[in-house]
């Protein structure tokens, strides 16, 4: 059972329960929780994708415990009705959370998809560090993105067999999405992608939706971007505005109305790749942006001031700037002012080569027993490609 609640859930469960299809030794059970239910089935839609179950919960509130107790109580129906061989959660979501919980107090063994990734500030990002450490002390299985991945889980003393050095499932995605024939949804952005590619323009794309955004960090994001396109009289900024309704709100009054701004709603994930591969910088506060960008040589601004993945920022992919409006602006103005590295000079992907769904599918079929004609195990991660030395 692959349970998912929110977009970057769906896009890195999907190259998972592929792999699982492909092999035919797993029957993945695709649950959607919920917790963001058109965002998450949008991005499935990209791989042809459906849930197999639809979970409906009440958030009359909204709050995070309202939403983890109701998680709780409808994934426990499912899981007793349905009895899985094992659970697969991915990151560090409450549906993560949730659905590690209920599985191990029904004595279900959990896998963890993207294992070990940590801030080392409970604060920052709020909840998901807390999130992360907890769902490390409940998972049989650590399925580890990159090589400090795994050294963070042996410094909590969570060491043996069960920790498989995996790469990250959103390059596998990313990379199978890229050139897609496709059409967007919103004919705004199929005019800046003519005004890109017949270099009248560049695209600078900036999306932010982490809660310790909310509030004056955003402002200060939303007033850097401003200065940025003041500098820059040939950028245009795409920004698709996050559903929750006090973001919107913030984002709308800071920038609606600013040239050469394009609000858009939530966009499909191939669309959201096409725009990312056209893109000559992108701004943001998603760990998700920053994994998938690389696979494009286009380099990011790191909207936080703390990151779980400097294997990015090492690699030379990515740069903290947190949210001071000026830091923002010339860091922009920096990476605008310089030519586009060629394909061949770009930094390696520190997250991934394509294959870790392959290898998280085996991990988790040799965790259950199964063997197959063809159980041979898929090629092991270069440490390089891994983050490491």
């Amino acid at each position: 059972m692959l349970v998912g609640g929110t977009r970057p859930e769906a896009v890195k469960l999907a190259p998972v329960a592929e792999a699982m299809l492909t092999r035919g030794r797993m029957c993945p059970v695709l649950v959607a929780s919920g917790q963001h239910e058109s965002m998450f089935e949008q991005a499935l839609d990209a791989f042809a994708l459906r849930p197999n179950v639809r979970l409906r919960i009440e958030r009359p509130t909204g709050s995070q415990p309202e939403l983890l107790g109701e998680l709780v109580r409808v994934l426990d129906r499912q899981l007793v009705q349905r009895n899985p061989s094992i659970v697969v959660v991915q990151g560090d979501t409450t549906t993560a959370l949730a659905t590690a919980l209920t599985a191990f107090w029904r004595k279900v063994p959990v896998a963890h998809i993207e294992a070990g990734l940590r801030s080392h500030d409970l604060h920052a990002p709020f909840p998901e560090e807390a999130n992360r450490k907890l769902l490390a002390q409940i998972s049989s299985l650590h399925l580890a993105p990159t090589k400090r991945a795994v050294e963070n889980l042996q410094a909590e003393g969570i060491t043996g067999p069960n920790v498989v050095l995996t790469g990250n499932t959103v390059v596998d995605a990313v990379l199978s999405i890229a050139g897609r024939p496709m059409t967007y949804s919103d004919s705004r952005l199929a005019a800046v992608e003519n005004r890109v590619r017949s270099k009248q323009n560049r695209l600078m794309l900036v999306t932010v939706h982490r809660r310790e955004s909310w509030g004056q960090p955003l402002a200060g994001i939303l007033a850097g971007l401003r200065n940025v396109l003041e500098r820059h009289k040939d950028v245009e900024v795409v920004l698709p505005v996050h559903p929750n309704p006090d973001v919107r709100k913030q984002i709308m009054a800071g920038v609606s109305g600013v040239d050469r701004v394009h609000l858009t709603a939530p966009l499909n994930y191939i669309e959201f790749c096409r725009l990312l591969s056209i893109a000559q910088l992108v701004a943001s506060d998603s760990g998700g942006v920053q994994e998938e960008a690389p696979s494009f040589g286009v380099p990011v601004l790191v909207l936080r001031d703390v990151t779980e993945r400097m294997e990015a920022v090492e690699a030379g992919c990515s740069t903290l700037v947190g949210t001071d409006p000026r830091a923002i602006a010339d860091h922009a103005s920096r990476l605008l002012n310089k030519p586009p590295l060629p394909p061949e000079n770009r930094p390696v992907n520190p997250f991934g080569d394509g294959l870790a769904a392959y290898r998280t599918e085996h991990a988790i079929a040799s965790l259950l027993g199964l063997k197959s004609a063809d159980s041979t195990a898929p090629p092991m991660l270069r440490t390089a490609a891994a983050g490491g030395e």
